[in-house]
């Protein structure tokens, strides 16, 4: 008998198994081939827009996938540095088989953990609890609490045109039989679909004729452990090119080729993250499609071709690569390939992603129906976050909306449902200035110490960097600049002197574009640390829209406080809309705010439930 079995080892299993581990409970992390755990079987990098944010949210609670990726990358980028900071997000192009022996090693060393070759084929339950799982070979494992994170593992399929395997990705092996005893159970599965483009050997491209897309050149790392950063000459540069008439001509005189096309496809495939002949449809009045070579590790000879995933046959496959700038000569070392496979409805979770019927069972990853490893992460930490403080009777961790883009995610999931791969996207959070790269250990360090994956040195160090930032805010309030001195500071930054000033307010001076704390450094004695600088940038600058979205929040925790009885039967309400009963009575929101967020749930049904909500109390 074991605390808690994690089954599957992919980003979302490595999380939850190193989360509950590090609480001190016995952990079994089950996982078909362990040399494959936290593999990288579609692209080669960690973060992007809003993903980025994700890792640095993880690495903020204790999480791992930051420092791995910090250790293990071959180029950091920085995203939307033009744009607000509320989108500005870092990307680092990885070394797949560096990042996935990290990883491997980071289980390995973890006490309190064990790694175990096996598929899984039934979970375990004593009434309605989770008791264990049960593998192929007919052994049992008895746990208190299990977390399901198989990815795409359950029931999949490849196909490659109308060449269909039943087959996980990298060529694992695959089972139906989870599949059917979680139906057995009376969750319901849904058919999703995602895919691969082909890897190329490197030698074989003439990167003369793309454009180079290098890293950025300043210290941005995701882990707030991080000291050693790669430097940028030492970065591995990617590289831009595109389709043209030649490649979309191809693809239309062979799209009944592809799986997608030619019926063999069941499942919905992610829309963020299109096949090259779904862009060909979709956007045909489109003359190219960015195509970004990206490489995968300093111990292959393959490049990434980034945004040319297809299911079209070997020799069409072949021939669409040809027509690509410096590809006429290219050698393929893996040709494409879609993959079809099981996912639960997540509407059958709760918050805490403990599932609703069966009691101490969790679910992350892929299997609630998302897409990327930094969502797949993201989740897995918080699984294990909270079958851990089931298991030692504490309330379980949910992060709201304002606080996380993982609380985004989770409650886009368990409140909304998803019917195709979901993907983060900045454009889902409604306080996306609130939820940033630069303060995500403002926002969650709090947590990750409450949750005890935050250490006393490191709480310590994240107490002095607050206090420092208070105390740097403090003193440029308090500091007046002798116009002579700043004059020429701002007129290069094409101000003009006025002669009736006499001194300016640094704290307003930070106000105006351009000028930055690191400016005025130079003056006065002033002299705040480069990343506490930018931080206080961000602070002053954005400060009346900072403290808008915050009373917007405010509002929304409101909602929050209130919370929803889960025994309630909605048809029962007469006073409700005939949709909201039955969207309530599928979800069963644990809050008045999460009812609000549910499709067909009107403001005047939401006001019903308060009415209701006081009624009751009394």
């Amino acid at each position: 008998m074991v605390d808690v079995i994690v089954v599957g080892g992919g980003h979302a299993g490595c999380e939850a198994a190193l989360a509950v581990s590090r609480r001190g409970l016995e952990t079994v992390l089950c996982t078909i081939d362990p040399s494959w755990m936290a593999s990288m079987p579609c692209n080669p990098s960690i973060g992007g827009p809003a993903k980025g944010i994700i890792v640095r949210e993880i690495d903020a609670l204790g999480g791992q996938m930051g420092r791995t990726a910090d250790r293990t990358a071959l180029q950091f980028k920085m995203l939307n540095t033009a744009k607000g900071p509320g989108v500005r997000s870092l990307r680092v192009q990885s070394d797949k088989i560096a990042y996935r022996l990290d990883m491997q090693r980071q289980c390995r060393q973890q006490p309190h953990l064990q790694i175990v070759a096996g598929i899984v084929v039934g979970v375990l339950t004593d009434g309605r609890r989770a008791s264990g799982v049960r593998l192929q070979d007919g052994a049992e494992i008895r746990s208190r609490a299990v977390i399901l994170t198989t990815g795409t593992y359950m029931a999949s399929l490849v196909m490659v045109s109308k060449d269909v395997v039943e087959q996980g990705p990298d060529r694992q092996p695959t089972t139906k039989d989870l599949s059917a005893d979680l139906c057995r159970l009376g969750f319901t599965l849904m058919r999703l679909k995602t895919g691969t483009p082909p890897r190329i050997r490197t030698a074989s491209i003439d990167f003369s004729a793309a454009e180079i897309q290098p890293g950025t050149d300043d210290r941005h790392c995701f882990s707030y452990l991080t000291t050693d950063i790669l430097p940028l000459d030492r970065q591995v540069p990617c590289h831009l090119i595109y389709t043209n008439a030649q490649t979309h001509q191809i693809i239309r005189d062979n799209l009944g080729k592809s799986s997608m096309y030619s019926g063999v496809v069941h499942g919905v495939g992610p829309r963020y993250c299109p096949s090259i002949e779904d862009k060909i449809v979709r956007f045909a009045d489109k003359p190219r499609h960015q195509i970004f070579l990206e490489p995968e590790s300093l111990s292959l000879d393959t490049t990434y071709v980034q945004g040319f995933s297809t299911s079209m046959p070997h020799d069409v496959q072949l021939a669409m690569l040809h027509t690509l700038p410096g590809f006429s000569d290219c050698q393929v070392a893996r040709y494409s390939y879609a993959i079809e496979y099981d996912a639960f409805d997540p509407l059958q979770m709760r918050p805490s992603l403990e599932t609703k019927l069966v009691d101490g069972l969790f679910s992350a990853g892929q299997i609630n129906g998302t897409s990327g490893y930094e969502e797949a992460a993201g989740q897995g930490l918080m699984a294990g976050i909270n079958a851990a403080n089931k298991l030692l009777g504490l309330a379980p961790l949910v992060l709201r909306r304002d606080e996380a883009y993982i609380g985004v995610m989770i409650d886009d999931l368990v409140t909304k449902g998803t019917r195709e791969p979901y993907r983060m996207l900045t454009s889902r959070a409604e306080y996306r200035l609130l939820l940033r790269h630069d303060n995500a250990d403002q926002r969650l360090t709090e947590y990750g110490r409450q949750a005890r994956l935050i250490d006393d040195a490191r709480y310590a160090a994240f107490r002095t960097k607050m206090e420092k930032l208070d105390g740097y805010q403090a003193q440029l309030r308090d500091i007046h600049l002798p116009a002579a001195a700043v004059g020429g500071y701002l007129a290069g930054l094409g101000y003009q002197d006025d002669p009736a000033v006499g001194s300016y307010h640094a704290y307003e001076l930070v106000r105006r574009p351009q000028v930055t704390v690191q400016g005025l450094n130079a003056f006065d004695g002033l002299d705040v640390p480069e990343g506490l600088a930018d931080d206080l940038d961000i602070r002053i600058k954005y400060e009346g829209y900072i403290a808008k979205a915050q009373r917007e929040a405010a509002r929304l925790r409101q909602l929050e406080r209130q919370r929803l009885p889960q025994d309630v039967d909605y048809q029962t309400l007469d006073q409700l809309s005939l949709e909201a009963r039955q969207k309530l009575n599928k979800v069963h929101p644990a809050t008045l705010g999460q009812a609000s967020r549910i499709s067909g749930v009107d403001p005047s049904d939401i006001m019903t439930l308060a009415v209701w909500l006081k009624q009751s109390a009394r």
